[in-house]
């Protein structure tokens, strides 16, 4: 009995040791993480092909995101970065963009989603010349934040960022 209470820290030590390192030793990601990785209906980016390049592209849908009175946070030019440290780089264009009377409650019921808010859209040009504009589905953004209260809010962001980014895309 005294021997077994004096490494009974040891003990404990160690299992938790193992328990962390069998936890530890699999994918990077937290079990929810995981488990919203593999469910593509909720952790999709939505990509939609362009007729015009990536900067009309952005320049568009900047156009109409303040025609619906969205703030517009900033622009950045991936490429143009690239470019300043001597790397050639495709077109690519970024968009930060938001609704805070629509991202604030989401954003209450849990504090995490300003990593993924304000939201973003993406413009560029593959290997092949072809422009494409991207942006998360705000179903991924419900799942991966455990939205379950302000899901009329995630309906209203995918209703409107795909009407929005469709007009951006279209030919004219």
């Amino acid at each position: 009995m005294m021997m077994t209470k004096r490494f009974a820290p040891l003990i404990y030590s160690a299992v938790a040791a193992l328990t962390c390192l069998s936890a530890c030793s699999g994918p990077s990601s937290p079990p929810q993480a995981a488990a919203a990785a593999n469910d593509s209906e909720h952790n999709m980016i939505i990509q939609k092909a362009s007729a015009h390049d990536a900067v009309t592209t952005i320049d568009r849908l900047e156009n109409i995101l303040n025609a619906k009175g969205l703030t517009i946070f900033t622009r950045v030019s991936h490429s143009a970065g690239a470019k300043k440290v001597g790397i050639d780089m495709a077109a690519s264009e970024l968009i930060i963009f938001g609704n805070p009377k629509l991202g604030t409650p989401l954003m209450i019921e849990n504090p995490q989603m300003g990593l993924d808010l304000p939201l973003k859209a993406l413009a560029y040009t593959d290997e092949a010349g072809k422009t494409f504009l991207t942006y998360t589905a705000p179903s991924a953004l419900q799942s991966r934040y455990g939205i379950t209260k302000n899901t009329a809010v995630i309906e209203k962001m995918t209703g409107a960022l795909d009407a929005m980014t469709n007009k951006a895309v279209e030919a004219e």
